[in-house]
């Protein structure tokens, strides 16, 4: 039962042809699903976070360095899926090539990524739909809008500021718990509808980005961006702010807004044209987005500040300094219809790769149950509503997205490697798509996901320790045992 087995090729080939689930994706509906997934909290909400504490103005740099280094792991993503067009992304790329094991991880490491980061988004969610009804002067309480802790601390904030709120028992963020049900009723339904979703979404906050270039570069005060890269300054932990140590910080954090762009590989299962249309998505929606962050970033920085940013929603926040309080309407409903299309595309990444774990027997057969009339995996889907719905509602996340790009940043250096072990193992396969220099992509692919995983947080890499132990775990106590490789 040797842990490095590998599963057949050609048993890819019999699973696509007895796959349950309907082929309606077409090359733009990929591409629209990636960038669904990529544009949402990482533009409206985490730009704040890294320019104020970590980059400056050189936040445009950030996201270049990790444009460049998701660009690396999207090439060997595109070979991958040219090659072996099934749901389960990368664990399924890594399963027939590298070994089980190897796949298990990596699996593993996804679903911290899109549960937890579907989770941060509905709280995101929830922020920004507090701001909405603000604007409309309708202010809920405090304890049915954030979970117990954040509304404990939002509540001694207030009574110190002289403000009399009410005692109360219980809280509960419940817009966000509420979000996550109707994202998971639409999932459910069925993936056309979930793709017609998140069509239209996709326009709407496509379009509010490039309103924020165009307007938002009338009002850009160069001297906001002098100096372009701060003077390094290092905190009470060590920890260096600024300088080129805080722009790799920064890219390390931004890094999460570009989780996304792989769920398109989840989808080949759905689309018409698995072979030829998911490696042009993944590519296609990674320049486009890459595009859009950088040329937001430097707005931003120059309309406001960066040590005035806001940074909670540092975007609607600048266009109110600028007086343009029309536009704040206009970017906080694109930010919550953004987070919302991310919410989907990440929830419906999650269970695919349940639904690829379960076919090959790693997790029960309870993951793998596809509806006879929806065509979709809805026990799993189910699950994971409701898990993502009560840790959102109950739980503070703030260190989250770091932890789930924690994941992600080893998986893409994972895929790169394997990838290239696979084109030497197997030079003759059939190839779509080639990732071109191979070598050089592949080693630049690693070292740069390795190099932007280092530079996080030290308590950040000590809970993706605890996690990957866990997974190892669950692996040789039910994977390892139940795996049809091992009945075969």
């Amino acid at each position: 039962m040797s842990v490095w087995r590998k599963k057949p090729l050609e048993a890819y080939e019999a699973d696509m042809k007895k796959s349950e689930l309907k082929r309606v994706l077409t090359r733009w509906g990929l591409t629209s699903l990636g960038i669904g997934a990529v544009i949402g909290g990482g533009i409206f909400v985490l730009t704040g976070i890294a320019a104020h504490d970590w980059a400056g103005p050189a936040l445009a740099l950030a996201f270049v360095l990790a444009g460049i280094a998701c660009t690396f792991a999207a090439l060997c993503y595109a070979e991958f899926a040219s090659i072996l067009p099934v749901e389960g992304s990368a664990y399924a790329y890594s399963y027939g090539t590298v070994g089980e094991i190897f796949a298990w991880f990596i699996g593993w490491n996804l679903i911290l990524e899109y549960m937890m980061g579907a989770t941060t988004v509905a709280v995101s969610w929830s922020g920004y739909f507090e701001k909405l009804l603000h604007l409309f002067h309708a202010d809920l309480p405090i304890w049915l809008m954030n979970d117990p802790i954040t509304a404990r601390e939002k509540a001694e904030k207030l009574r110190a500021a002289g403000e009399a709120v009410p005692d109360f028992a219980f809280a509960i963020n419940l817009p966000a718990l509420l979000i996550v049900w109707v994202v998971t009723y639409i999932l459910v339904k069925g993936i056309k509808e979930a793709a017609s979703t998140n069509n239209l979404i996709v326009i709407v906050k496509v379009a509010t980005v490039i309103f924020v270039i165009v307007v938002g570069a009338f009002y850009i005060d160069t001297a906001n961006w002098t100096p372009f890269i701060p003077a390094p300054v290092t905190d009470e932990t060590g920890q260096i702010h600024y300088g080129f140590n805080g722009i790799v910080t920064a890219a390390s954090i931004v890094f999460f807004a570009y989780i996304g762009f792989d769920a398109v590989s989840t989808q080949a299962g759905e689309a018409i044209n698995p072979k030829k249309d998911v490696p042009f998505a993944i590519i296609a929606s990674l320049i486009i987005c890459t595009l859009l962050y950088i040329l937001v970033s430097l707005v931003l920085t120059g309309m406001v500040k960066y040590t005035n940013l806001d940074l909670k929603a540092p975007v609607a926040q600048a266009f109110a300094d600028a007086g343009l309080t029309w536009a704040v309407y206009l970017i906080t409903i694109a930010a919550i219809a953004g987070l919302t299309s991310v919410m989907l595309v990440m929830m419906l990444g999650q269970t695919r790769i349940f639904l690829g774990m379960a076919k090959d027997g790693l997790l029960p057969k309870f993951f793998s149950a596809v509806h006879p009339t929806f065509k979709t995996p809805w026990k799993s889907t189910i699950l994971v509503g409701g898990i993502v719905s009560v840790v959102a509602a109950l739980t503070p996340i703030d260190k989250v997205s770091e932890l789930c790009s924690s994941g992600t940043l080893l998986a893409f250096a994972m895929i790169c490697g394997a990838v290239w072990l696979l084109r030497v193992r197997e030079p003759n396969l059939e190839r779509p798509y080639r990732t071109p220099a191979l070598p050089v992509v592949a080693t630049l692919g690693i070292l740069a996901n390795l190099y932007l995983m280092w530079n996080l947080r030290v308590d950040t890499k000590i809970a993706f320790v605890v996690w990957g132990s866990l997974g190892l775990i669950v692996y040789f106590l039910y994977g390892r045992r139940h795996s049809n490789l091992n009945k075969d």
